[in-house]
């Protein structure tokens, strides 16, 4: 079920009402919510729900025993039980037939005769989100840095809530999962909130990402047809399609949760505003950097050893990162690429120089920060088409377009109204941005017809552009 669609529009109503007006004790809310979970994943694929049960039944039952075995050598036993089972479901759906096809490759190149077919396999929607979600679980009470869940409806409900379950936040355990022990009251300022961030998130992901999708696909698939100021506004749009897609899937996911009390992790934090592909790490799908800081760049050695170990956990991060996002050489590469602009950061020890907010509290940065801001936003931006490709080849071909006498020529594609949305786009987010999302005050000390004029310009945009509906490209991942 999308977001963006009227099955939702349906859907998440009905839910609400029945979750504070007729379930109003803990444990039914969280019977209903579990329910009204599995119904929103099985309307993609009904068979993919056994697949989260197994996981859940497993980390649940993985937990009681952590909390009852003391032995180390069993303690390890049941945690690479764990891993291996969860990673093992994600590495077969999600690579099987990658590391199927390298091998045949890699067997050929060396002179041998060796085939198979692929398995037409169909990768479970969110896999990858609620795969590493269910990993911080068993590693933090593994750790013991959490209590086990004594509660199954309780645990099942955190692995399949469903604002989340799809493209995050990757949320931890230890925050997500006590919320579901505690009695929740309706907040109507929080329900409030969490209504202006959604509206902010179909914004995104509706007039924003679908929009810029449009002449990103168009680009992207006939880029030998356009010259090289086309091909640059094309990887500048997919640029903007994939943050409005992702950070919107997530503004959404965070605001309808607040409708039913919960609090989750803010995903994106004004990323294209940074100064440095450091600060763009930390402001970019942040779920998904702090679990790998966390969990695999801190259990390496993080920065503490010599050169050459921050240099491999640095590479190891990105690659994995990289990997994470999908079996193709282009995503490695794009992990790989961005390993190379975060290392002499690293080396340099500049990594962590802009923590704050760009600007503060001033309406224009100065000229270094706009300096900084620009070329982090140029190799961002040149990173995204390896991420965007079909392969290394079209990647490369791709850019190989723009660098020639023809970036300087007339774009053979330039949508007035596309570039209009954006402007208004970024105006909006650059007031914002010391806030949680964009508009979360905007206009709150003004005069309330004003604000609720503000809200029904967004609306009227949205409506306006909903027959251009596309896919979250984060639903294959």
């Amino acid at each position: 079920m999308l977001f963006n669609s009227i099955d939702f529009a349906i859907f998440l109503p009905l839910v609400f009402i029945l979750y504070w007006f007729v379930f109003k004790k803990l444990k039914s809310q969280n019977i209903l919510m579990l329910i009204a979970s599995y119904v929103f994943y099985g309307w993609w694929d009904w068979r993919f729900l056994s697949l989260i049960l197994f996981s859940t039944i497993l980390d649940y039952s993985i937990g009681v025993l952590l909390a009852k075995e003391n032995s180390l050598l069993k303690r390890k036993v049941l945690l690479f039980t764990s891993l291996g089972v969860n990673l093992g479901f994600l590495g077969f759906f999600k690579y099987y037939n990658f590391f199927l096809d390298n091998f045949i490759a890699a067997f050929t190149f060396f002179g041998g005769n060796f085939t198979a077919e692929p398995l037409h396999i169909i990768l479970p929607v969110g896999i990858s989100f609620y795969t590493f979600q269910t990993l911080s679980y068993t590693i933090d009470v593994y750790k013991k840095n959490l209590e086990p869940a004594k509660d199954f409806i309780s645990f099942a409900t955190f692995v399949s809530f469903f604002p989340q379950l799809v493209a995050g936040p990757i949320e931890r355990a230890s925050n997500l999962l006590p919320q579901f022990y505690k009695n929740r009251v309706f907040n109507k300022g929080q329900a409030l909130d969490g209504m202006r961030q959604i509206l902010w998130g179909l914004f995104k992901k509706i007039v924003i990402a679908d929009q810029c999708a449009e002449y990103a696909n168009l680009i992207f698939n006939n880029s030998e047809s356009y010259n090289g100021v086309t091909l640059v506004l094309g990887a500048l749009f997919f640029t903007f399609q994939i943050y409005g897609d992702f950070s919107g899937y997530s503004d959404i996911a965070i605001g309808v949760s607040r409708l039913f009390g919960f609090n989750l992790m803010q995903n994106f934090a004004f990323p294209y505003f940074s100064r440095d592909i450091a600060e763009f790490w930390r402001r970019w799908h942040i779920s998904l950097s702090t679990w790998f800081r966390d969990y695999l760049y801190i259990p390496l050695g993080g920065s503490k050893g010599g050169t050459g170990m921050k240099v491999r956990n640095t590479f190891i991060i990105f690659l994995v990162s990289g990997f994470w996002h999908g079996a193709n050489w282009t995503f490695i590469v794009w992990g790989a690429l961005n390993a190379l602009y975060f290392l002499p950061l690293l080396l340099l020890k500049k990594n962590r120089s802009n923590m704050g907010i760009i600007a503060g509290d001033k309406l224009i940065p100065s000229f270094l920060e706009f300096r900084g801001m620009f070329l982090t936003f140029l190799l961002t931006m040149l990173s995204w088409i390896f991420f965007r490709a079909n392969n290394l080849t079209h990647a490369l071909s791709y850019i190989k377009g723009i660098f020639n006498e023809t970036l300087f020529e007339k774009p053979q594609i330039f949508p007035i109204i596309t570039f209009i949305y954006l402007i208004f786009f970024l105006i909006l987010e650059w007031q914002g941005k010391s806030n949680q999302y964009a508009i979360q005050e905007t206009f709150a000390k003004n005069n309330i017809w004003l604000k609720w004029s503000f809200y029904m310009i967004l609306l009227l945009c949205i409506i306006g552009n909903v027959s251009n509906e596309q896919d979250f490209i984060y639903f294959q991942f």
